[in-house]
């Protein structure tokens, strides 16, 4: 199975998300995001984090208009799996390919440690390697990662079930304790905390090693 991951200036999680990728056996191949096309034979697109063009103007803002994105909307819209991760939600929401907006932390500082999690639902190719309710750990670090999202699309994200995690301590005051969440079809999940930095003992815990197995799990063909 193929994996791309996209290459901003300023990404710096970049090959944190090709290792875990690798270690669960994608095949990866990197993509920078001057690229007008996507490489073929992708299976799956991960948006990295990090501080795409130094944060300016907005999170994500300028990395939105990049010409890769065009190819990145191109791809979800036809079907094909995308991960988002702190950043890379930012630029999800920034396409409008995800809903909802990141804003500034509420209480304006950056937040680094790991962080609680409950699993909001497993029906999907993200989160089906977990049990819905679980609880597991995993780290973030960002100062724009409270989500914004008004009543009503708090209710829709409810009801179709698109919560992907929400966090157990709220870090940064999200709507709903939203810590991800998913596209109508399932196949896009943008999140802040980082799962590639919790795929090997060493880095203090594997909780985010389920998700990158169940992914691959997902596009092996039956």
């Amino acid at each position: 199975m193929k994996a791309g991951v996209i290459v901003f200036p300023g990404s710096n999680c970049d090959r944190d998300m090709i290792v875990a990728l690798r270690a669960a056996g994608f095949e990866v191949v990197p993509v920078w995001h001057k690229e007008t096309r996507l490489p073929d034979g992708l299976d799956m697109l991960g948006v990295p984090g990090g501080f795409s063009f130094g944060d300016y103007l907005r999170c994500g803002a300028i990395a939105a208009q990049s010409p890769v994105c065009r190819a990145l909307a191109d791809f979800a819209d036809g079907g094909g799996y995308v991960l988002g991760v702190c950043n890379g939600f930012q630029i999800l929401t920034e396409t409008g390919i995800l809903p909802g907006a990141l804003m500034r932390n509420a209480g304006l500082k950056f937040v680094c440690r790991t962080e609680g999690l409950e699993v909001a639902t497993a029906d999907s190719a993200f989160t089906g390697g977990y049990e819905a309710g679980a609880r597991i750990d995993i780290p973030i670090a960002h100062h724009d990662g409270n989500y914004l999202a008004d009543p009503n699309l708090l209710q829709r994200l409810d009801a179709e079930d698109r919560v992907a995690f929400r966090y157990l301590d709220n870090p940064n005051g999200s709507s709903g304790d939203i810590a991800g969440v998913l596209s109508a079809n399932r196949r896009v999940l943008g999140m802040m905390p980082h799962p590639e930095r919790a795929v090997d003992p060493a880095q203090g815990g594997t909780d985010g090693s389920r998700l990158f197995r169940a992914l691959l799990d997902s596009v092996v063909p039956a």
